[in-house]
């Protein structure tokens, strides 16, 4: 049940962030000093990646790479501050949810701190007030056997079950 509210929610965060998305990579091929920057940005990006992927196919790394050409340069930094507002957006989103777990967790953990608090406490009493009641059947069986009554009726108060009720008379 939680994996495809999941991967919905995820769906819905994704859909509702590509516009404002697209937005930002329409805004920042217009601005002219933003322009530069992403232009810088999307050169060194291109250098390292071709860099990587240079040393992973085992080709030579100390060679000059190709600028992007600028209008390249900016669609590929456009792309990259849109995937990263996506990015952003989502990474957000699950941060927030881990912390509102986790905040849910520890709310039910104070509460079963309590529970088995309150159960000790309940213990503590009951094993007091049995304590209180040994302490009374003791006192009742010593007056009792000073009175010489016998023990046996008071420990044992069924023990005749098999004796009638005598009749009242009238």
């Amino acid at each position: 049940m939680i994996l495809p509210l999941a991967k919905l929610g995820t769906l819905a965060l994704k859909t509702f962030c590509k516009p404002i998305a697209n937005q930002l990579k329409k805004e920042a091929g217009v601005h002219p000093k933003f322009r530069r920057f992403i232009v810088s940005i999307a050169q060194a990006n291109h250098r390292i990646t071709t860099n990587i992927q240079r040393r992973i196919y085992g080709h030579a790394t100390n060679v000059e790479v190709r600028p992007l050409n600028e209008e390249k340069a900016v669609q590929a930094a456009a792309d990259l501050i849109g995937e990263l507002f996506v990015f952003l957006v989502a990474g957000s989103a699950l941060i927030f949810e881990v912390q509102r777990s986790a905040r849910s967790e520890a709310r039910k953990e104070e509460a079963r701190k309590q529970e088995i608090e309150a159960m000790k406490h309940r213990e503590e009493d009951l094993a007091k007030e049995l304590e209180l009641l040994k302490q009374k059947l003791n006192e009742i069986e010593h007056l009792a056997s000073k009175r010489g009554l016998s023990i046996l009726n008071f420990r044992h108060g069924n023990m005749l079950k098999d004796s009638k009720p005598v009749a009242a008379s009238s």
